[in-house]
């Protein structure tokens, strides 16, 4: 019964492990981003708007950037629970938004993405 415990809680260790957010593998995710987004010092509009800020941000907020009247109109401010579940299906959660990106499917991408994005404040430098 012992090794039974001792296995689960290695189960449970290994488990939290996986879903810990990796900012290195985040920024690797975040070039499949980088097409259409910008983030970090100087980063400017491109396809889709610039990332910095994005924690704590309302939607369609990025200065210059024309977004889709879906996207301002969504009332959601990004904080990890609503950059998740966007990311995962962007055009399921904003009907109408110009964002073509199919989604991520993979958690752990999902979760380093996030904390890569999210360490970011609003002009680019990393948060303390």
């Amino acid at each position: 019964m012992r090794k039974l415990r001792v296995a689960a809680a290695l189960v449970i260790v290994f488990a939290e492990e996986a879903a810990a957010q990796d900012v290195t593998s985040g920024a690797n995710v975040f070039k499949q981003c980088a097409i259409c987004h910008a983030i970090g010092a100087g980063a400017q509009n491109k396809i889709g708007p610039e990332l910095n800020g994005l924690d704590g941000r309302h939607s369609g907020s990025a200065v210059n950037y024309n977004y889709s009247d879906a996207n301002k109109n969504s009332g959601i401010v990004w904080n990890e629970t609503t950059f998740k579940q966007y990311i995962a299906k962007p055009q399921a959660m904003i009907p109408g938004t110009k964002m073509p990106f199919a989604g991520l499917k993979d958690p752990q991408q999902i979760n380093d993405l996030w904390a890569y994005i999210a360490q970011f404040n609003a002009n680019g430098g990393i948060k303390n």
